[in-house]
């Protein structure tokens, strides 16, 4: 980013300077976690779902010495403070401000989905005509984008943003920062508008962003047309869609295989364009490029050679298992320095003893070559690196300028090669290149698993939907994750490591071999064991575990081995009290002795009491859940009178926190909820999708009237039927309730109802109305069929669903 100093930045902001007003800025940084090795960098004490003022100290021990915040904490000789009444809205005058000193046109693209796509598509149409600054990946949000304008330096003819929101209220701000002189709308879905009253209010929030755009460029939807035009009456607005006035007609498509021809008319004169894909998604992508690349007056023969050109888009940075327990990050969408300096966050904070980076050239950036390495280098020199492992002929001419142990290889092939002779143990390992270097094929040769299924975990989402319960919380309780069962069988230290890097409190399983488990991966968090055996003990105490007491026996038993282990301060241990589950758990008859007890124990410490709630999600049974509560807060207020101090109280699984804020008291539970379920219509709504089941089609055949398919004959053709196999069955954890025609899968984005009954490793769905091929990826389970979707025609909940994934199918993390 462009050089600012302390003084410059508190006048665009109106900040007061304690401190050097002369201190240069380089660098921004709103996350203590990813501070490493900073040059001339700034913190800002962002506050939301946590207090950015909190992580000032952690900053400044990693060496960095300016601060904007609201308040001092601790106040430092050696550091600068400016003071403002919002760090986040100074950024955004920062961002606003950087703008107008490097004025270029801009392009707002906003929407609910292709936002990344459309700019991405955008970038690579007009890099070779323009000199264009694009927004990282998919930073929008209202810090994303103040963010992404301040790394923009001089010299650019075009900036292309994508631009978020997430309440109503919060466009305005965005448009203030950004004010495009083109806006764009992509796709608008209903469910998107969780946090509005229906569609046309999100709709009318987003094209807030155009309020002083010369030109807006949308799908020609009657609600688009409508609203824009009642909004927008004197603007240039350019329709793209199947209407017939539309400056963009889409007259008809044809689909062959992998690629469509779309035959469009522009203006009075049609035109035929062909992309590679054939996904109505995509279409509708090519269609909105299309619009923007006309307004732009590109000749029409380059549009059709740079549609020719698009490529599928990763908006993620995926964490796969490896051999030799390595973890593998494959991010080989693009190479530029900031989506390298986010991936080498990543790495960064991967718990493994050895980290190595595959690196590319890289060929998305507009610097001479010089100028870029140096760049490179001393981003790469500032993480730890075991090995650097560089492929292309241009990194090669500056080997001597990295700090680390380094080989260069002309080729993909090349390190392949290198890695069958040397295969690295217990590391992680990045891959960060260009799609011409094809590094997907050294993340293929390094997963443990190469099964075609797979479940893709979406740890943004999971982080999006605990950051939802906290904001139901007061600031002072405390949550603890349950993340027993791997994680209801998503993952156990992926999830928990995740868990932990974002400031969890507490972390409870069902056993102590989970928590020993979570332990040797380098988990630190305290653990709660919900279910400690008696020859689980020693365990427990050699892995600093937490257990859960719920008789006099297992108190007796579990004391006996703290003193024969002679521990020097008392154990902490969780009480638990049935007020009603009948399942485990202390009588409330029974606390005046077990308060005695307590008190007589030397060797025990109570960290926490509670009680599971057993209809928290049942309205009808309000009465009762009150009763538990009033129960378990009696229990709890006489075991602290004895004690003499008062450990953590808490009741609340997810369900509990939703309908009984009133419970929160000093923690909450939270389990099924951060994977994105909870039997609740309207909360429902607030939770993003974690997990996605999918695999591909291995073989399709046809099938005349009268045909059978599956063991049991039980479906029958009543016409010329095509008839997919999946490799999946109940062996990978699907259910055979929901074959037979009661469930559906999703194949290309259309419904394939599940015909015939699901075997032990394969399935069948009908496909006969639907263009696909062998080799083409299914849905089972995420969006649609959702998870709630699936348990119901399995006649089960959704915890059987997600837990009953077997091993066997391949997890991959990711974030966006």
């Amino acid at each position: 980013m462009e050089m600012y100093t302390v003084g410059e930045l508190a006048s665009l902001t109106n900040g007061k300077v304690i401190g050097d007003s002369n201190k240069k800025i380089s660098e921004i940084f709103y996350d203590s976690r990813s501070i490493v090795s900073p040059k001339e960098g700034i913190f800002f004490a962002l506050t939301g779902n946590s207090n950015g003022h909190d992580y000032i100290e952690e900053a400044f021990t990693k060496s960095i010495r300016i601060f904007v915040c609201s308040y001092i904490p601790v106040k430092h000789e050696q550091a600068t403070y400016i003071l403002v009444d919002n760090p986040l809205e100074a950024l955004q005058k920062w961002a606003k401000e950087h703008l107008k000193k490097h004025p270029v046109k801009t392009i707002g693209i906003t929407g609910s989905n292709g936002k990344t796509i459309v700019k991405e598509w955008l970038f690579h149409a007009l890099n070779s005509e323009f000199k264009v600054y694009r927004s990282t990946k998919s930073y929008n949000s209202q810090l994303g984008l103040a963010i992404s304008i301040l790394q923009m330096k001089p010299g650019y003819d075009l900036g292309i943003f994508e631009v978020g929101i997430s309440h109503p209220g919060e466009m305005e701000k965005q448009e203030k920062v950004l004010s495009p002189k083109i806006g764009v709308l992509t796709n608008v879905l209903e469910a998107h508008s969780a946090n509005f009253n229906n569609k046309e209010d999100l709709i009318v929030e987003k094209i807030k962003l155009f309020k002083h755009s010369e030109a807006i460029i949308c799908n020609d939807l009657p609600e688009n047309r409508t609203i824009i035009k009642q909004l927008y009456p004197d603007k240039k607005i350019i329709f793209f869609g199947k209407e017939a006035d539309s400056d963009i007609q889409l007259l008809n498509i044809v689909k062959q295989n992998k690629s469509t021809c779309l035959n469009v008319k522009i203006n009075t004169k049609e035109e035929s364009f062909t992309i590679p894909f054939s996904d109505e998604a995509s279409i509708q992508n090519a269609l909105c490029l299309l619009a923007i690349l006309v307004y732009l007056n590109m000749d029409v023969a380059l549009i059709k050679k740079k549609f020719l050109q698009l490529y599928g888009i990763s908006m993620r940075l995926e964490l796969i298992h490896g051999d030799n327990d390595c973890l593998v990050i494959n991010d080989t969408f693009n190479s530029d320095l900031k989506s390298l300096e986010i991936a080498l966050q990543q790495l960064y904070l991967q718990n493994k003893p050895k980290k190595i980076l595959i690196l590319s050239d890289i060929l998305q950036s507009s610097s001479k070559d010089e100028e870029l390495w140096n760049q490179v280098s001393t981003l790469v020199n500032a993480y730890p690196l075991d090995q650097l492992l560089l492929i292309g002929e241009k990194g090669a001419k500056y080997k001597q300028w990295f700090k680390h142990t380094t080989h260069i290889f002309s080729t993909t092939e090349e390190v392949i090669t290198y890695i069958k002779k040397y295969p690295p143990k217990d590391s992680a390992i990045l891959l960060k290149g260009a799609r011409d270097f094809g590094l997907e094929r050294i993340s293929k040769f390094l997963q443990s698993q190469s099964h075609d299924t797979i479940l893709e975990v979406n740890l943004n989402a999971l982080r999006f939907n605990v950051n939802y319960f906290k904001s139901l919380l007061k600031p002072k309780t405390k949550m603890i994750a349950m993340v027993k069962a791997s994680s209801y069988g998503i993952g156990g230290y992926e999830v928990a490591e995740t868990l932990q890097l974002h400031h969890m409190d507490y972390l409870a399983v069902a056993y102590s071999d989970e928590g020993v488990f979570l332990r040797k991966k380098g988990i630190y968090l305290p653990i709660m064991v919900m279910n400690p055996e008696l020859s689980s003990y020693q365990a427990i105490i050699d892995n600093d575990l937490e257990p859960e007491v719920y008789s006099f026996r297992v108190l007796e038993k579990f004391t006996e081995r703290v003193k024969e282990l002679s521990i020097a301060k008392k154990y902490p241990i969780h009480i638990k009290i049935d007020t009603g589950m009948c399942r485990l758990g202390f009588n409330p008859q029974e606390i005046e002795k077990l308060a005695f007890q307590l008190k007589e124990n030397p060797w025990i410490e109570v960290k926490s009491i509670f009680t599971h709630l057993a209809v928290s999600d049942v309205p009808e049974e309000k009465d009762f859940t009150q009763r538990q509560a009033k129960l378990l807060k009696s229990a709890y207020d006489r075991l602290v009178e004895t004690l003499g101090y008062k450990p953590m109280l808490h009741c609340c699984n997810s369900a509990g926190i939703v309908n009984y804020p009133e419970f929160h008291f000093d923690a909450v539970r939270l389990g099924i909820g951060m994977y994105g379920y909870i039997d609740h219509k309207e909360t429902l709504k607030n939770l993003e999708n974690v997990v996605t089941l999918q695999t591909v089609i291995s073989n399709i055949h046809t099938i005349q009237e009268g045909g059978t398919v599956s063991y049991g004959r039980r479906f029958r053709a009543k016409k010329t039927t095509r008839i997919a196999t999946l490799p999946i069955g109940y062996a990978d954890g699907i259910k055979r309730l929901a074959g037979n025609g009661r469930g559906y899968v999703r194949v290309n984005g259309a419904i394939a109802p599940i015909v015939g009954s699901i075997c032990m490793d394969m399935m069948m769905v009908d496909v006969t109305e639907i263009l696909c091929q062998e080799g083409d990826e299914v849905i089972v389970l995420g969006e649609s069929p959702s998870l709630l979707e699936y348990a119901t025609w399995c006649e089960t909940i959704p915890y059987e669903i997600l837990t009953s994934i077997s091993p066997r199918v391949k997890r991959i993390f990711y974030k966006e």
